[in-house]
């Protein structure tokens, strides 16, 4: 299975707090993400990020912007969402 890809959907600009209004990620989250290895770990934090996103509210788009990211690379998003 190809490594979880990275929640990022292109946009980024920080304007809500310190938070991409693309994909809720902060900067630092960014650079974390992209020191996972383990795709477990990887899944694992685009879990965290949803449920992130849930809390903040007003990223709606981002789902479907991610599954079409995930369709184009053949993965499944019920493996990493």
């Amino acid at each position: 299975m190809p490594k979880t890809p990275s929640p990022c959907i292109d946009v980024c600009k920080y304007k809500r707090q310190g938070h991409c209004i693309g994909c809720s990620m902060t900067k630092t989250q960014k650079s974390m993400f992209k020191a996972l290895k383990k795709d477990s770990h990887r899944t694992a934090f685009v879990q965290m990020l949803t449920a992130q996103q849930d809390q903040l509210g007003a990223f709606k788009h981002w789902q479907k912007a991610y599954r079409k990211k995930l369709t184009k690379r053949k993965i499944a998003a019920e493996d990493v969402l």
